[in-house]
């Protein structure tokens, strides 16, 4: 063999193993930088963990550490128009979720430790202007021992509570009562398990989807079965801590440190076309307890029958890989006959 169809064959065989790999890279990334639609101006927004959004507003509250004061947001121009201040001493807050116009439900529930008995979700008003409030609280607790959590979501058609734990290797979906009591502890029932880590989400309009993140990574789920329709890499952050479903169903982000951006980001028109394939689930009569004592076990996140083994599909954005580690063993096995001595 001479050495010009030597080197010939060697490129060859070496772009042939290198593209399937490519190829798998592009499509498992798909990297998006999102958009920078604004970075809190606010020195005293230096944690921010957890946010919700609508129109020209966003709120976020800091981690722990903090007093309890909730940061309404111009998002026009990131400068903070208002304060809520609703408790001097909360233990480890995590979370915003929606609470109708308005209002806000502000998620006590993290737990590094798991030491904690109960956690809280406290609904504040919020708006232009700085007020302090009286504390509208509701009690949690897990129905076999604490957790640690950072999410707080509320479903949009129900009004129903949801925490999602932040395991290592895998969460858990837990659903208030369908009416909790404010004078009574209210036990969770489990929903299902979710990826691990999870750091914020938010259900998307249609109350058929929700988005959970981790530092890195999003999800979306069908709810409420809890099927995976696929993950994809967020924008590099400091800390991710924060996601949000827009009324439009658009999605941004937010990450700790002073002076954060919060960016919008698109969703990967694969999953996109998931979301719209979804068959709308059948809704279970909402049951009419007032309390956690006369609530079933296991709630429902429609009043129903909780299962409590809800198996997650992997996600199948690894194929692209698969396929192109078989094609590059067969290029490399082309590659070295071809350079044998004949």
């Amino acid at each position: 063999m001479t050495d010009l169809r030597r080197r010939v064959l060697t490129v060859a065989a070496g772009a042939a193993v290198a593209a399937p790999f490519a190829m798998g890279l592009a499509a498992g990334a798909e990297p998006d930088d999102g958009r920078v639609l604004f970075t809190f101006a606010d020195p005293e927004v230096v944690e921010s963990s957890g946010l919700v959004a609508a129109g020209d507003r966003a709120w976020t509250t800091n981690d722990s550490g903090d007093t309890g004061r909730v940061f309404t947001v111009d998002s026009t121009t990131g400068e903070t128009v208002g304060v809520t201040y609703w408790a001097d001493g909360p233990v480890d807050v995590e979370a915003l979720a929606p609470a109708g116009p308005g209002r806000v439900w502000v998620g006590d529930i993290g737990d590094n430790a798991a030491a904690r008995d109960s956690i809280r979700v406290t609904r504040v008003p919020v708006g232009d202007g700085d007020r302090t409030v009286d504390e509208e609280t509701l009690d949690l607790v897990y129905p076999d021992g604490a957790r640690d959590a950072e999410a707080l979501l509320v479903h949009p058609t129900t009004g129903r509570l949801h925490v999602v734990t932040k395991g290592v290797f895998a969460g858990e979906v837990y659903a208030a009562p369908p009416e909790p009591a404010d004078d009574a502890p209210n036990q969770l029932g489990l929903v299902g398990q979710v990826v691990g880590l999870v750091t914020d989400g938010a259900f998307f309009p249609d109350g058929r989807h929700v988005v959970l993140r981790t530092y890195s990574r999003a999800t979306v789920y069908t709810f409420p079965d809890l099927e995976s329709l696929g993950s994809w890499d967020l924008p590099a952050q400091q800390q991710g801590e924060g996601i949000a479903v827009t009324p439009e169903g658009g999605l941004l982000i937010s990450s700790e440190g002073q002076r954060s951006e919060v960016l919008a980001v698109g969703i990967p028109p694969r999953i996109e076309r998931a979301m719209a394939g979804t068959t709308p689930a059948a809704t279970a009569p909402t049951s009419t307890s007032s309390s956690a004592s006369s609530s079933p076990p296991g709630p429902s996140p429609d009043g129903g029958t909780v299962a409590q083994d809800v198996f997650t599909p992997p996600d199948a954005d690894a194929w692209p890989w698969a396929v192109g580690g078989v094609v590059g063993v067969l290029a490399l096995g082309v590659l070295w006959r071809s350079l044998r001595p004949h």
